[in-house]
C-alpha cells in the first residue's frame, strides 16, 4: 500500500529541492526600499534581448539565403521555429514555474538561451541552425514565461503600472535597436555576430538576476501548497500533453498555411489541408483543456472577467506593432526610399512606443483608469494606422507622423492592458497568467510577420499594403471596445 505513495512523495522531495535551491539576495539589496526597482531592472534584460532577437534575425536572411544556398521560404524557419516553440512553451512553462520558483526558471531561460545563441552563430547548415533557434526559444519561453509575473509580484501596487511601462520599453528599444545593429553586424562582421550578441547579455542577465531577484518562495515552500490528504486534483493530475501537442499543432499549421499561400511551394490541397488541421487542432484544444486535471491553457483562468478580452487586446497589440514593422520596408523600398532611411523612418514606430510606455503616460489626465488608458491608446494607434493607409504614395517623411502616432498608442495601450489583466489574476497562478500574456504575444508577433508578407504576395506592395494597414485600423477599433470591459 505504501508504493503508490513513493512517486508523489518523490516528487514533493524533487519540488521542495527545487524551490530551496533559489538563492536569496545579498541583504544590503533585500532590504533597500527600492530593491523591486532592481528586480524590474533585471526582468528588462530578458526583455531587451527577446525583442533585440526577433528585430536582428530579420535582416540576416539574405546573408542566410546566400551562406546556405536556401531560399527565401525555407530562411524564413529560422523565425517561425523560434516563434512555433515559444508558442507552444510559454503556457506549460508558466505552470511549472508556479511549482519550481519563478526565479530559477528565469535564471534558467538565460542560460539556455545564451548556449543556443553560440550553437547558432557555430552552425554549419540551415537544419543546424533552425534547430539552435528552437532550442533559444526554449530558453525565450522560460524568460517570458515569468517575466510579467515577477514584476507584477515584485512592485508595490502603486508602481505595477510604472514597472510594466518600464518592461515595455525595454522591449521597444530591443526592437528599435535590433535593425540598425543586425545591419552593421552583418555588413561589417558576419551574420553569425547577430547570434553571437547574444551571449555576453545572457551571461550578464544570469549574473544580475542571481544577486538582485528575489526568492519566488521565501521559506523555500510553496505557500499554496496543500496538506497530503486534501492533495488536489490541479497538484496531482497528470501533465496535459495533449493540450500541449494540439497548441502546438494548431500554431504550427496555422503558420505553415499562411507561409504556403504567402509563396512557399507547397501544392494547394496541402494549404487547405494545413487550414483545416488548424482549425480542427483549435477545437481539439478547446475540448481537452476543459476536460484536463490540469490544463495548460486553464479554462476557469481564461474566462475570468477581464482576462479573456485582455488576452485578446494583448495579442491585437502586438500584431499592430509587428505588422507595420514587416510592412513598411517593403511599401518603402518599391517607392524608392533607401534601404538606410527606411530604416531610421520605422524607427519611429517603436520609439515612440517606448517613450509612451514609460513616459508618456504621465501626460495623460490622472484620474484616467486603465482601462481608459487603453481605449485612448488603441483609438490613437488606429487613427495613425488610418492616416498611413489613406495617404496618396507618401513619401519617407510623410510616413513618420502616422507611424509616430501609432506608436504612442500601442505604448499606452500595452502596458495598461497588461496591468488589468494581472491584476485579475489571483496570485497563486501568476507565472501561469504571465506565460498567457506572452503566449498570446507571440502569436500577435507571429501573425503580424505573417500576414503583410501574405497580402504583398497577392496584391503586391503598395495594393497589399494600403489593404493591411486599413484591416488593422479596424481591428485597432475593436481592441478600444474590447478595452470598455
Amino acid at each position: 500500500m505504501a508504493e503508490p505513495a513513493l512517486a508523489p512523495r518523490l516528487l514533493d522531495t524533487l519540488q521542495d529541492a527545487l524551490q530551496r535551491a533559489e538563492r536569496p539576495r545579498p541583504r544590503a539589496v533585500a532590504r533597500w526600499p527600492h530593491a523591486h526597482w532592481l528586480a524590474v531592472g533585471t526582468v528588462c534584460l530578458g526583455a531587451f534581448l527577446g525583442q533585440l532577437t526577433a528585430s536582428v534575425t530579420s535582416l540576416v536572411f539574405p546573408a542566410l539565403e546566400q551562406r546556405f544556398d536556401a531560399g527565401f521560404a525555407a530562411v524564413e524557419w529560422v523565425s517561425l521555429s523560434y516563434l512555433l516553440v515559444l508558442v507552444a512553451l510559454l503556457a506549460p512553462v508558466g505552470r511549472l514555474s508556479d511549482l519550481v520558483g519563478r526565479k530559477t526558471m528565469y535564471l534558467g531561460g538565460f542560460a539556455v538561451f545564451a548556449a543556443a545563441s553560440l550553437g547558432a552563430g557555430l552552425a554549419g547548415s540551415l537544419a543546424v541552425l533552425v534547430a539552435c533557434r528552437a532550442v533559444q526559444a526554449v530558453g525565450g519561453a522560460m524568460m517570458q514565461a515569468n517575466s510579467v509575473a515577477l514584476v507584477a509580484r515584485g512592485v508595490p501596487e502603486r508602481a505595477m503600472r510604472t514597472a510594466l511601462g518600464i518592461q515595455a520599453a525595454a522591449q521597444a528599444l530591443g526592437l528599435a535597436l535590433g535593425p540598425t545593429l543586425g545591419g552593421l553586424l552583418v555588413t561589417h562582421a558576419s551574420w553569425r555576430w547577430a547570434f553571437w550578441v547574444n551571449v555576453p547579455i545572457g551571461v550578464l542577465g544570469i549574473l544580475a538576476g542571481w544577486f538582485l531577484l528575489p526568492r519566488t518562495f521565501p521559506d523555500g515552500r510553496s505557500p499554496a501548497r496543500p496538506a497530503r490528504p486534501a492533495r488536489s486534483k490541479d497538484a496531482g493530475g497528470r501533465f496535459d500533453l495533449a493540450g500541449l501537442l494540439l497548441l502546438a499543432g494548431a500554431s504550427t499549421a496555422l503558420l505553415l498555411a499562411l507561409s504556403a499561400a504567402s509563396g512557399l511551394p507547397l501544392p494547394g490541397w496541402a494549404v487547405a489541408a494545413l487550414a483545416v488541421l488548424a482549425v480542427l487542432a483549435a477545437a481539439g484544444l478547446v475540448r481537452q483543456e476543459r476536460r484536463a486535471d490540469r490544463p495548460i491553457v486553464p479554462p476557469g483562468l481564461v474566462n475570468t472577467p477581464g482576462i479573456r478580452a485582455g488576452l485578446v487586446v494583448a495579442l491585437i497589440g502586438y500584431l499592430l506593432l509587428f505588422c507595420p514593422l514587416v510592412l513598411e520596408p517593403v511599401v518603402l523600398a518599391g517607392r524608392g526610399v533607401p534601404a538606410a532611411t527606411a530604416g531610421a523612418v520605422i524607427t519611429a514606430l517603436p520609439a515612440a512606443f517606448a517613450l509612451a510606455a514609460t513616459v508618456g503616460g504621465g501626460l495623460l489626465p490622472r484620474g484616467w483608469s486603465d482601462a481608459v488608458r487603453c481605449r485612448a491608446g488603441a483609438l490613437l494607434a488606429a487613427a495613425g494606422l488610418l492616416v498611413l493607409a489613406v495617404l496618396p504614395a507618401p513619401g519617407a517623411g510623410a510616413a513618420v507622423g502616422p507611424l509616430l502616432a501609432a506608436g504612442y498608442g500601442l505604448g499606452l495601450l500595452l502596458p495598461a492592458n497588461n496591468a488589468l489583466v494581472m491584476r485579475a489574476i489571483p496570485a497563486q497562478s501568476s507565472a501561469v497568467g504571465g506565460g498567457l500574456v506572452n503566449m498570446v504575444r507571440s502569436l500577435g508577433t507571429a501573425l503580424g510577420t505573417a500576414l503583410p508578407v501574405l497580402a504583398v504576395h497577392l496584391a503586391g506592395a503598395a495594393s497589399g499594403g494600403r489593404a493591411v494597414l486599413l484591416l488593422l485600423a479596424a481591428v485597432a477599433v475593436l481592441a478600444a471596445r474590447l478595452s470598455s470591459r
